[in-house]
């Protein structure tokens, strides 16, 4: 057991944070989840993996920093430091093209700002690439080079990127930043868990995991007291849960044991009841225009919160709410679209139906917690290696090794 002295966050009921100092007995975070594979299911995993992750390291070693500073759009309201984007289904109106963009719900506009989108996407592949190197050979050339680029993104000043989204998924005439932007952040967690991967490397100075925690720790009082925030974390569909799973890893990563259990009450309370059927559907997703890929998002982004805060006291895969909803009921319920989705019973996707599925991380999560080996085969035979941009940038867990011990 290991004792750790560091500030948290409790959060009263108008979730203003309260800072509070103290001495706090924790199990060592990374034994947190109790749902670690048996060694069989582990090495299925890894050796399914181990080819695509050298391959991938290997472009990672070579890759230089990239972060919001490489590239800015005069159409952002921050500054140069500041991460930037626009709403995905928002057009110019053709009434008036100089006006107020108009919504197109599920029809991407390409004329969009996504360099720092993209950005921060190549950031999360290079480090999970790295990452999962590292814990396949210990080899500590993979961890030098990932500092390399975690520096470079959370603590060189020249460079690195302010710890808030005020100006994501902005509209033009409609508004400079939404809180709907948060979404745009589920990329860091793999950054975040690969460092929890190389946490014992000789390499990951502890200046460098103070500045990055502090910077996270910065990101996690703005997720949970500006505007924006609340109301991401108030959304009814996907955007809530990835709300609830992106800052519950980032509470993880800091020891903020109050917002993690604040991310997992809402887990019980909020999500699983409000948002899955009695089948294991998410309806809110499936009145969507891509009602398949939603589905799937939302489902990943569920079962990954479990992944996250699962402990031996509270085992989110475990439980079940009173009227019968379960993260495995969900899984349940998709699995056999994602083998046949010839099957499916609800409309087509209006873009990218052809694109999923791939290897969706609630089958391997669930298979893991579950021992579930029809989930994992399945995983086994979906592409690991996505290449549409509107999968990658939905797929919350591109690195699995990195989640498990």
């Amino acid at each position: 057991m290991k004792f750790k002295l560091f500030s948290i966050y409790a959060l009263n009921k108008s979730f203003k944070p309260v800072f509070i100092i103290g001495m706090v007995v924790l199990l060592s975070l990374s034994s947190w989840n109790t749902n670690a594979p048996g060694d069989d299911m582990y090495q299925q995993l890894a050796a399914t993996l181990r080819k695509d992750v050298l391959t991938e390291a290997a472009w990672a070693l070579q890759q230089k920093p990239i972060t919001v500073t490489a590239e800015v759009c005069p159409r952002s309201a921050g500054g140069r430091h500041d991460f930037y984007s626009e709403g995905d289904y928002w057009w110019p109106d053709e009434k008036n093209p100089q006006g107020p963009y108009i919504q197109k719900d599920g029809m991407t506009n390409p004329e969009n700002f996504v360099a720092h989108r993209h950005a921060m996407i190549r950031f999360s592949r290079i480090i999970g690439a790295l990452a999962s190197a590292y814990k396949i050979t210990h080899d500590e050339r993979y961890v030098r080079a990932a500092l390399k680029h975690v520096r470079a993104w959370f603590t060189d000043a020249g460079t690195m990127m302010n710890p808030d989204l005020q100006y994501a998924q902005a509209i033009k005439g409609v508004a400079t930043g939404r809180g709907i932007g948060i979404i745009d952040t589920i990329q860091l967690m793999e950054v975040v868990q690969g460092l929890e991967a190389m946490a014992h490397s000789k390499t990951l100075d502890a200046k460098t995991q103070a500045g990055v925690k502090d910077w996270f720790e910065k990101y996690i009082t703005w997720l949970t007291t500006h505007p924006y925030g609340k109301d991401e974390m108030n959304a009814k569909n996907n955007h809530g849960t990835c709300w609830t799973m992106q800052t519950a890893c980032f509470a993880k990563f800091t020891g903020n044991v109050q917002v993690m259990k604040f991310c997992a009450d809402r887990y019980k309370t909020v999500l699983l009841p409000s948002q899955m059927a009695d089948d294991g559907s998410f309806p809110l997703e499936l009145k969507r225009t891509k009602p398949y890929g939603y589905s799937i998002f939302n489902l990943d982004a569920m079962t990954t919160l479990c992944q996250i805060l699962s402990t031996p006291q509270d085992d989110l895969f475990e439980y079940t709410t009173a009227d019968g909803h379960n993260i495995k009921k969900g899984i349940a319920f998709l699995a056999p679209y994602l083998a046949d989705k010839s099957k499916w019973p609800y409309p087509h996707d209006v873009m990218h139906w052809e694109s999923w599925p791939v290897a969706q991380p609630a089958l391997v999560f669930g298979a893991m917690a579950y021992h579930q080996q029809d989930w994992l085969n399945l995983w086994k035979k979906l592409d690991h290696s996505p290449q549409d941009e509107e999968v990658i940038r939905n797929l919350p867990v591109r690195h699995p090794l990195i989640w498990f011990n």
